[in-house]
């Protein structure tokens, strides 16, 4: 279900409707690992360690969302959720000895790389967390996650193609809704199993999600591993699409000797391409077009690489820590 075009929606109080804005902080910007990766000693790994401006540092991938500027959701808990807090001023406490404007977490997956982060929030603070009930399952079957103390944080599983509105943790509407759907993907590395541990699905276990105010839509999508029509529609003149941009090409990681797997091995579409992301969604009408979750390898982490160049003159922008913008 798409909201593209819909008239704003009631948020509970006598003539009071949501303010018509998506506000999106980027967290990180990186794949796994962020960049610089911590054990790679790779030529553009060791330009983001010198401080060299045209390699600015990542962290792991992570948005945080708000509906007034002031009250936020963080998009996956990457394992930098810390560092991200404490470098992100919106974030910081604002009110009495222990407080957050985060009121909650959505979750678009069970990878290490999107669950981690939860652990630094485990500090008796009152949170929203939303997932899939698979995921959720996971975080159950796993003991470490009852450091989440379920008096304070509240687990809803979060059903695909349902759009529900976001509620601050007082009750009161956050002015944003949300919808999961699925997308061509795999389980997650510590999932594998099986023949054919990596076989493509698109049963919700890679998922996206679309966010409207009413007015507008925000699409974001960190994992993909093929396009499909039901994708297609869902992109198709969305404000705002923030896109897995974790390789420049398939074989990435083989040419540079950094590993055995493709891009679509790992669940990932390539950037380039006749099949990769930017002609993929070339001509959808989208407003502003944003990849993330990109991997340490991927010259385009570089400013001044024709990779970067190339990306840029085709009207895509490449995401990087502490951008903000608003819809």
């Amino acid at each position: 279900m798409l909201f593209s075009g819909a008239a704003p929606f009631d948020t509970g109080g006598p003539g009071l409707h949501l303010h018509t804005m998506i506000d999106v902080l980027v967290l990180g910007a990186a794949a796994g690992g962020g960049f610089p990766q911590w054990n790679s000693n790779t030529a553009a790994c060791n330009r983001a360690r010198a401080g060299d401006p045209a390699a600015p540092a990542r962290s792991q991938a992570s948005i945080a969302i708000s509906g007034d500027g002031e009250n936020w959701f963080v998009v996956n808990a990457s394992p930098d959720l810390r560092s991200q807090i404490m470098d992100n001023p919106p974030l910081h406490p604002r009110k009495g000895l222990r407080s957050t404007p985060i009121q909650g977490v959505i979750l678009t997956g069970g990878e290490v790389d999107t669950i981690a982060g939860l652990l630094t929030l485990r500090e008796r603070q009152p949170l929203g967390l939303f997932a899939d009930q698979r995921v959720l399952d996971l975080l159950d079957a796993n003991p470490i996650f009852q450091a989440l103390n379920r008096e304070f944080v509240t687990r809803t599983p979060m059903p695909q193609n349902t759009p529900f509105d976001l509620h601050l943790t007082n009750g009161m509407p956050a002015g944003l809704r949300v919808t999961s759907f699925s997308v061509p993907g795999k389980v997650p590395l510590h999932a594998e199993t099986g023949p054919d541990p990596a076989a493509l699905r698109d049963d919700g276990e890679t998922v996206g999600l679309e966010i409207t105010d009413g007015t507008h839509r925000v699409v974001f999508v960190p994992g993909c591993a093929a396009m499909n029509d039901a994708l297609k529609d869902r992109l198709t003149n969305a404000d705002m699409v923030f896109f897995d941009g974790t390789l420049w090409r398939d074989d990435e990681m083989i040419r540079a000797g950094l590993g055995p797997k493709t891009g679509r091995r790992m669940g990932h579409l390539s950037v380039s391409g006749d099949d990769g992301v930017m002609s993929l969604l070339g001509g959808l009408g989208i407003g502003r077009k944003i990849l993330i979750h990109i991997n340490n390898s991927n010259p385009i982490l570089l400013a001044d690489s024709p990779e970067r160049a190339e990306v840029e003159a085709a009207g895509w922008d490449v995401a990087f820590d502490g951008m903000r913008i608003a819809v």
